[in-house]
């Protein structure tokens, strides 16, 4: 019987991550992995398996916003900006103390 591995360069290929992010999991155990003699290497069946075990389960769909919330959203956010922005785009900051009131006297 022949079982290709999967090296960490053709794993992190096949992801799409860098190769240190992939040799970091192995390290945190966050991967299934073998190692053989010092070299680190992927059983692709494991691997797909580990990968179905990050789908949303159909008891849990991902719901969006609903329009009300969403509304919500962007009073909030716009709130925060007219805090920290002037009409024209630029920042709010406080005017500038004079040299007496920095240095305590009055």
């Amino acid at each position: 019987m022949y079982l290709h591995m999967l090296t960490v360069k053709e794993l992190s290929a096949w992801l799409n991550i860098k190769p240190s992010t992939l040799y970091l999991w192995v390290s945190q155990n966050k991967i299934p992995c073998r190692r053989i003699h010092g070299l680190v290497r992927f059983e692709p069946e494991v691997i797909e398996a580990w990968l179905k075990s990050f789908e949303i389960s159909p008891s849990k769909p991902f719901r969006l916003p609903t329009h009300d919330e969403s509304r919500d959203l962007d009073l909030l956010i716009e709130a925060a900006k007219s805090e920290v922005y002037t009409r024209h785009g630029e920042t709010i900051t406080p005017s500038p103390r004079t040299k007496e009131e920095q240095h305590g006297a009055r």
